[in-house]
């Protein structure tokens, strides 16, 4: 036992005071956080003002459009064609034809592509001038229409949360989140263990190495100082990310709040189910609020402390399962070229759960995702939507089969991968097959 834990921390030590650990360490949460806050910014950031031509056949918006900072309108009661457009001052052409009120469609001509926020504002002008002027020729009070049209609203509503909205399908998503997650982290250290074997291997090390210490207890101590390094990496990433995102969702709140006065929406931060009742607001700026306190209403049911502590566990699970794969694959070649046909039928299983929990996003009570969330080679991923869903805790037993699959088969593995490892570590020239490889699986000794 001495000897597993002298290995652990040679494994551990020499790897976090790697410059390329520390830089990573620090560097991955910036980046990620720095990256949101960069596609936010850029999203919301218009790429300059807009001179907007309309050509107006219908006569229903020419001269009404209101302008913004960023949206300027001029008018034409004629076609100007495209070559004419085009050596113009204008950036966008809008054309509404004559029968916009029978068939409600406009053509939008570009220099450089618009952004999604000065299409829609575009297009809600006219559409509010279009549905005005329809109105008005049908002797429509526009307070009565306001009044009576509304949008179909689907809400989900699972009978055993008391009458709460269900959010399953929001939930599924961010568990699949946390899912690509430990994928990532067990193959990214998984294919560490597979390099570190090989690397012992053709330098000839491991010969002095196994001199001391017996083939499996060398296996143990690399997969389990590695394994030390990735849970290190992502605690620390856990806490880098978690004051970065505080900084940035302040920082978000305010950039939001300003683009949403710009488009006269007020985004409001508290009390928004209070404040939407006779805000003056219109129906489809109600929904947006409405969808915002959606959201915060989901974070609050989530299962924050149990996500985070079987992510934990899987993530550790997964990766001393496929890890001591890995490192029976290392073991049993001399080169990377020669992983290939080993290192397929690992990588498979760990696909299949990805695609597994992809679905469960839109079916997350499928037969497949109940039985992958079970088999301890898609468990590790798959069994996180289901906990974010809180569908695990309903069923406490699926959890704890689960849980116990993946132990009793790591220890199989493992089991297995020594068998492999044992010989294949001082084995070398020689091209292995899966027929050897069976064969090393009863040697004796």
């Amino acid at each position: 036992m001495n000897k597993i834990r002298l290995i652990i921390w040679r494994e551990f030590i020499t790897r976090v005071r790697k410059p390329s650990f520390l830089i990573m360490t620090i560097l991955g949460p910036v980046l990620l956080i720095g990256g949101i806050m960069l596609v936010v910014m850029l999203t919301l950031q218009e790429s300059g003002k807009q001179d907007v031509l309309v050509i107006d056949e219908s006569l229903l918006v020419t001269g009404l459009l209101k302008p913004t900072e960023e949206i300027t309108y001029t008018y034409s009661p004629i076609m100007v064609e495209d070559s004419i457009f085009a050596k113009g001052p204008h950036t966008l052409k809008v054309y509404i034809p004559p029968n916009v009120t029978v068939d409600p469609k406009v053509e939008i001509t570009y220099k450089s592509s618009p952004s999604e926020n000065v299409e829609r504002q575009i297009v809600s002008g006219i559409e509010k001038l279009v549905e005005g002027a329809l109105l008005a020729k049908n002797n429509i009070d526009p307070e009565t229409y306001s009044k009576i049209r509304k949008r179909m609203q689907v809400k989900l509503y699972d009978i055993k949360d008391d009458g709460k909205e269900s959010h399953d399908r929001e939930k599924a998503f961010i568990g699949f989140v946390f899912g690509y997650m430990i994928f990532f982290f067990i193959f990214l250290y998984g294919i560490q263990v597979m390099r570190g074997v090989m690397e012992e291997k053709q330098n000839r090390i491991v010969e002095v190495l196994v001199s001391s210490v017996k083939p499996f207890q060398l296996m143990m101590g690399k997969i389990i100082g590695i394994a030390a390094v990735g849970l290190t990496q992502f605690l620390m990433w856990v806490a880098i990310s978690l004051i970065l995102g505080t900084i940035a969702m302040g920082f978000a709140q305010d950039k939001l709040a300003e683009f949403g006065e710009k488009q006269g929406q007020g985004m409001m931060t508290t009390g928004l189910k209070e404040q939407l009742e006779g805000s003056g607001l219109s129906t489809e700026e109600r929904e947006s609020m409405a969808e915002i306190t959606s959201g915060i209403s989901l974070i609050e049911e989530l299962p924050i402390a149990a996500i985070l502590g079987l992510f934990v566990f899987y993530f550790l699970g997964g990766y001393l399962l496929y890890s001591s794969l890995y490192a029976a694959v290392g073991s049993a070649v001399d080169s990377e070229a020669e992983t290939q046909q080993f290192m397929m039928p690992v990588t498979i299983p760990m696909m299949l759960g990805i695609f597994v929990a992809q679905t469960a996003i839109v079916n997350p009570d499928g037969p497949a995702v109940f039985w992958c969330s079970l088999i301890p080679f898609t468990s590790p991923i798959v069994m996180m939507v289901r906990v974010a869903m809180g569908n695990a805790f309903e069923h406490p037993w699926h959890l704890v089969l689960s849980m116990s699959l993946l132990v009793v088969t790591f220890i199989f593995t493992t089991w297995l991968a020594g068998r492999i490892y044992r010989t294949g570590i001082l084995m070398y020239g020689k091209k292995v097959t899966w027929k050897e490889l069976g064969k090393w699986l009863f040697y004796r000794g």
